[in-house]
């Protein structure tokens, strides 16, 4: 990076990762100064991931200018001013250090890491590099859903009044044929976790974005369903999670101390494609959330029955970049929304939220709900670990 004033030039970017998220990431890069004219230049300069193949044609579909196979290439290229990581959660520490430490403008995939100490060098890092002018952000692109967005705006309001109970499901099946071949995501040693990390940290980020609590204790319980899968070499031994359960206590924020939240995340629940559903209910009202709807919220005031509010209108969260009242946003929106706010404080000079910080607090949950469950279900205080 050169001693440029921040958004004074224009940025280069880099994506580390060419497959599932690399590819959401990708498009987000491409489309996100149509929709957010307000951010700093930036040029898609570098797509690194290992297959070749299928790396240079990601590079042509989503217009990225150069490709490498190894991610270090990042490091060494002064015209890389940003770095996107989109890789299995075990590389995530080693190549955000090395980047933070290059200079370098990170934003990494959720979760932020395998596990608390990795997470803890990676805040350390980012820490460090912030008193240079680098910024760091952990990618919940679900912040940036515009209900969602919506939701948070009228709890921190007190429209609600005081948040009593939140239920937190995030389902999906695409595990229940337990002919399913083995992946990544179901090795520790690459995933660290299974459905609790791959699911529950969007819903436990979710928890502390809407309400702004942390979560005090937690009360968990893990289960694989299918222990064995398909492998390249024979059959292979599954040894994370394919669904999690929690009870969790929270502390803090101005209308959500003390509240309760059920939380429930799996990968076999049959029938279930994507459904993220947050429902919270206050003393004074409540709301409902469903991901596989996520134009709409449902929202009770003053026990007057619930009403849909379709969020669209461009006085809402996020709207009045994109379309006229009534069409709709998608999916892959949110990651658009995600890398505008991160290019608008990067050239502001200040931090983009969520942070490493934030990342490391969620990834103490998580593993407060590992920690639990091995003690069969003991209720287990955040303070103390």
């Amino acid at each position: 990076m050169t001693g440029d004033p921040p958004g004074s030039r224009t940025l280069g970017v880099a994506v580390v990762g060419s497959a599932f998220m690399g590819k959401a990431h990708s498009n987000a890069w491409r489309n996100v100064a149509a929709f957010r004219p307000e951010v700093p230049a930036i040029e898609r300069r570098l797509l690194v991931a290992r297959d070749r193949a299928a790396t240079e044609q990601a590079a042509r579909q989503f217009g990225w200018a150069q490709t490498a196979g190894d991610w270090r290439a990042v490091l060494e290229r002064d015209d890389i001013d940003i770095v996107d990581i989109c890789l299995p959660g075990h590389l995530h520490a080693e190549v955000a250090i090395a980047a933070l430490a290059a200079g370098k403008h990170v934003l990494v995939e959720k979760p932020l890491a395998n596990d608390v100490a990795e997470a803890e060098k990676m805040l350390a890092a980012a820490t460090a590099a912030q008193a240079f002018g680098v910024r760091s952000m952990v990618g919940f692109n679900y912040r940036r859903v515009p209900a969602l967005a919506l939701a948070r705006q009228l709890i921190f309001s007190g429209r609600l009044g005081q948040v009593r109970q939140i239920r937190a499901s995030y389902l999906q099946d695409w595990l229940v044929d337990p002919a399913s071949p083995i992946t990544w995501r179901l090795r520790k040693q690459t995933a660290g976790s299974g459905a609790l990390g791959d699911l529950g940290s969007h819903a436990v980020d979710q928890l502390r974005f809407l309400t702004g609590a942390d979560v005090h204790t937690v009360s968990g319980t893990l289960h694989t369903f299918v222990g064995e899968r398909p492998g390249p070499d024979g059959p292979e031994r599954v040894n994370v999670d394919d669904a999690a359960w929690a009870t969790l206590q929270l502390r803090g924020g101005d209308h959500a101390d003390g509240a309760f939240a059920a939380l429930e995340v799996s990968r076999m629940t049959t029938a279930r494609k994507n459904a993220l559903r947050i429902e919270v209910y206050g003393s004074g009202g409540a709301l409902v959330f469903d991901l596989e709807s996520l134009n709409e919220l449902w929202v009770s005031e003053a026990d007057s029955g619930f009403r849909r509010i379709l969020v669209t209108d461009a006085d809402q969260p996020y709207l009045s970049a994109w379309w006229p009242p009534g069409h709709t946003l998608g999916w892959a929106d949110s990651f658009t929304n995600q890398m505008g706010d991160f290019l608008v404080a990067v050239a502001a000079g200040t931090d983009p939220v969520p942070s490493f910080a934030d990342g490391l607090a969620v990834q103490r949950v998580l593993a407060a709900v590992e920690q639990s469950a091995a003690q069969h279900g003991q209720r287990v205080s955040l303070e103390e670990r």
